[in-house]
């Protein structure tokens, strides 16, 4: 299980995914679908 060690280090996105990698590094990923509020009919 991972812990928190730096909180808000990086300004978030809507529709992108973050993760950290293998080397330790903060990725951003854009998500399939996401960031987007539907519209209703």
């Amino acid at each position: 299980m991972g812990s928190i060690i730096l909180k808000n280090a990086i300004k978030r996105k809507p529709g992108y995914l973050y993760y950290v990698d293998g080397k330790g590094n903060v990725c951003e990923a854009k998500m399939a679908r996401g960031g987007k509020k539907k519209k209703k009919k």
